[in-house]
């Protein structure tokens, strides 16, 4: 479940409860992108994106491993999916 967060937030995380189910980022102004990276603890693989129908999975996402980060260039954090493959895996978030 995506967490509420207030504007001044400057990083939080997301976590996937149910393998599968992706998990959309909250509506959080990222106007440099945001840099997300799997948890080191993670026991599977995170998808990271968006399909252009606001989901992402296993054959959509960008594929990140425990502890792998990226830089995604989106203007809001809303934009921007989460799956896993494991139940409660996580990943967290900076704005850039």
């Amino acid at each position: 479940m995506a967490e509420t967060l207030g504007p001044q937030q400057i990083s939080g995380q997301i976590t996937v409860t149910t393998a599968g189910t992706e998990v959309q980022g909250s509506n959080i102004a990222t106007p440099y992108g945001v840099y997300v990276k799997a948890l080191a603890g993670n026991t599977g693989v995170m998808y990271v994106g968006n399909n252009g129908d606001g989901t992402v999975s296993s054959s959509t996402g960008f594929q990140l491993s425990a502890g792998a980060a990226i830089h995604v260039n989106v203007a809001n954090l809303s934009d921007l999916w989460v799956d896993s493959a494991s139940n409660g895996d996580k990943v967290c978030w900076l704005k850039a």
